[in-house]
């Protein structure tokens, strides 16, 4: 094509469309796309579309890039600046939804901080060059000349999906390299390992909304979870069915469903698996069929009898029971495993018990269904762990590695202090940033490229959780460059593949003009009613959203040996550090957003700090209360923090939020509060090598000062005025007639 030697099937292919797609296009339509295809004259917003009238707003679809959900947003252009965003309603994923993180991106998009030109090191620091030097740097390293070993080369990326994930694959493979790590500190990976194993399908629906009781063991769905938007839209239907679904979260410290939910129960850290045992204890002596499990396994549920699992998990013997009672008589049901149970060097076991409840009430079929696949897996996300985190620090201290190129993950701020990757990193010859932000890794890397903003840059993504529609989300430009030095992280994806005369790419333009190639070539099944390329296009930018079929998917259920370790307490460090997630700060990326610092926890209501959460018991204990300062140190380091006293966290629980104690990235997160990441021992899950994040044990003293803890609200209490009656379940139905669901 246009003077390339490349077939129909690689030519699809190098567009994204490999795999089952190329099967399905190659019966459609004979395409007359061109490389050349795409290319357009560029116009200065000094003339404006005629369609701009000054003062009034222009919406325009795009994708949401503040976590790995992928939500499809529509953005309110005026006079060419974007303004607001909102959700896109057809989006499958958010249905016009949107949470605070993606209304807060519009300050990251005009943050004073951004970086504005590549960086270099030069002497020792790092020095802006121009984009000639800077890409004459990369040649000089990564070139066909530079003679790199392609396997000491590696991408190191957060969630990676769509056209992104197609280039960035095709120039790993341009250097011989197979290195791709892929780095999420909040993520499923333990589960999506037990559900490969136990149903067959890594990553299945859970149809929220179709079960009348949800069991969760720390899945914070509605808050640091893989999609929150979509579950707290499937979670409002849960609520508003008939009968009324009952919400009961199991969990060592209380999170936003949780503090949603109609029964929270505080359990030990690490016991989750024990209660599920126990819990089924209780179903297959109450008349659960459970002929169907091996031998063995009925053995080991038949040794957690209520006693035990109270002793073991600090949860009443009645409790159990009546948790249990509710999941055996109101069915279906759907019980979920999250950050708490995954989070152990038995994470694997504790999950794997947990899904046994699933199989053991006939929920599989029900409220957990096949997902299936998209027609075009290269397309589909490429879900980040904290396994890759451990292997790159294993490589770098190896000194496996000569280059290493970095985007979307921040891995010198998320690494725990123990891995030493500060210092591990500095083994590697050449490290290059592609960023928008001098964050820790991007000042820690030889050479800085800044890239264009969500909002400025083209591209294609697939949420980490699909839905019940597969879907190809667009993302668009809702304006131009703020910064000219700014480059598109395709365009220099695309660059590099030219400069290492990868076949096929080189008749591109630019990116822009490859994704417009792509679309052309999708097969008529695809673009529906669309009377041709270019009002396919066209239809495509306004919707946002390109719907794909799914291909196979089932569910196979399997029961398999579990094994949980005898739980021993450590009377030399005898809390557990819980370094929770919460919708917001997540993981630390957004720390350099003001509206987010601004906006307090949900729980806490604290903003623009880090805080301690302790309960009375445990307060009392240490002689300590809000507002004064804590030291809490585990064997690789320490972090000192404001108490708050907090009923929803367990007696043995240090609760410390993630997101804040940045060395860099800007004014707004540099020098503000603690990362308990850097405190957390290396200990990893037995079966995946997931990193143990609930695993460490901590001391906690009194650091001896004390000042007031800022919140967004003043007393927690009624201060015995009696502002809000109470009254017992009980005498509520005796009188109003009311009805005991927990």
């Amino acid at each position: 094509m246009s003077g390339n030697n490349v077939n129909r099937r690689d030519f699809l292919k190098i567009l994204g469309w490999g795999g089952v797609g190329v099967a399905v296009a190659g019966c459609d339509r004979p395409t007359t796309v061109t490389l050349e295809e795409g290319k357009e004259e560029v116009v200065a917003y000094l003339q404006p579309e005629e369609y701009v009238i000054p003062g009034v707003g222009v919406w325009f679809a795009s994708t949401c890039q503040q976590c790995p959900a992928g939500c499809g947003v529509h953005g309110r252009v005026r006079e060419g600046r974007v303004l607001k965003m909102e959700g896109n309603p057809d989006s499958p994923i958010n249905y016009g939804k949107l949470c605070q993180m993606g209304q807060a991106g519009l300050q990251g998009h005009y943050n004073p901080d951004r970086l504005k030109k590549p960086l270099l090191r030069k002497g020792g620091a790092l020095t802006e060059v121009s984009w000639e030097e800077a890409m004459a740097q990369l040649d000089q390293k990564v070139g066909i000349a530079s003679g790199l070993n392609g396997e000491r080369f590696a991408w190191f990326t957060g969630t990676v999906s769509g056209h992104q994930s197609v280039l960035l694959s095709a120039h790993l493979a341009s250097m011989g390299s197979k290195n791709h790590f892929v780095h999420e500190v909040i993520n499923d990976a333990v589960v999506r390992a037990v559900n490969q194993d136990m149903l067959g399908e890594a990553a299945p629906r859970y149809l929220l909304d179709q079960a009348k009781v949800v069991l969760s063991f720390g899945a914070d769905f509605v808050g640091a979870g893989a999609s929150p938007v979509y579950f707290a839209n499937s979670y409002a239907k849960f609520r508003t069915a008939t009968p009324r679904g009952v919400l009961i979260q199991v969990e060592p410290k209380m999170t936003l469903t949780g503090g949603s939910a109609d029964l929270w129960v505080a359990i030990r850290p690490g016991t989750e698996g024990v209660l599920a045992l126990g819990i089924a204890n209780y179903l297959t002596t109450n008349g659960v069929d459970a002929s169907g499990l091996p031998e063995s396994l009925r053995a080991l549920i038949s040794g957690y009898g209520p006693d035990k699992v109270s002793k073991i998990t600090g949860v009443s013997a009645d409790r159990v029971a009546r948790i249990a009672a509710l999941l055996k008589d109101r069915s279906p049901s759907l019980v979920l495993a999250g950050a708490s149970a995954e989070g152990h060097a038995h994470g694997y076991q504790s999950v794997a018990a947990i899904t046994l409840l699933n199989i053991l009430l006939g929920n599989v079929g029900k409220t957990i269904v096949p997902s299936g696949a998209s027609q075009f897996p290269q397309m589909e996300a490429k879900p980040g762990n904290t396994r890759d985190l451990l292997a790159f620090a294993n490589a770098a201290e190896q000194k496996a590695l000569d280059v290493v190129f970095f985007h979307g993950a921040n891995p010198v701020y998320t690494a725990p202090a123990a891995l030493g990757l500060a210092e591990k990193i500095k083994n590697i010859p050449f490290k290059v940033a592609f960023s928008c932000f001098p964050d820790e890794t991007a000042m820690s890397a030889d050479l800085v490229l800044p890239i264009l903003s969500a909002h400025e840059d083209w591209g294609t993504h697939m949420g980490v959780y699909q839905p019940e529609q597969k879907s190809i989300s667009i993302q668009q430009p809702l304006m131009e460059p703020i910064y000219p030095d700014s480059k598109g992280f395709g365009d220099l994806l695309l660059v590099m593949l030219k400069a290492r005369k990868v076949t096929g790419f080189d008749g591109f333009e630019d990116y822009y003009a490859y994704l417009k190639s792509a679309f052309a070539a999708l097969p008529a099944s695809v673009k529906g009613d669309a009377v041709s390329d270019e009002d396919f296009w066209g239809k495509t930018l306004q919707k946002g959203i390109v719907k794909v079929a799914t291909v196979g998917g089932s569910l196979s259920t399997k029961a398999i040996e579990i094994n949980l370790p005898e739980f021993k307490e450590d009377s030399s460090r005898p809390y557990h550090l819980v370094p929770s997630a919460r919708l917001g700060m997540w993981d630390g990326r957004h720390a350099n957003l003001p509206w987010l610092q601004e906006a307090p926890d949900q729980i806490s209501k604290v903003v623009w700090t880090s805080w301690v959460e302790v309960h009375p018991q445990t307060a009392a204990k240490l002689g300590v209360k809000e507002g004064d300062f804590i030291k809490v140190a585990s064997e690789h380091g320490a972090v000192e923090a404001q108490v708050y006293i907090y009923k929803g966290v367990h007696p043995d629980v240090i609760a410390v939020p993630m997101g804040q104690g940045h060395e860099e990235y800007g004014r707004y997160a540099k020098g503000r509060g603690v990362n308990p990441l850097k405190v957390l021992a290396p200990a990893t899950d037995a079966k995946t090598g997931e990193l143990a994040l609930y695993a460490t044990r901590v001391t906690a003293t009194h650091a001896g000062r004390r000042e007031l803890l800022v919140k967004l609200m003043g007393n927690e209490t009624q201060l015995g005025r009696k502002m809000v009656a109470t009254v017992k379940a009980e005498v509520f139905n005796r009188t109003e007639g009311g009805k005991d669901v927990a």
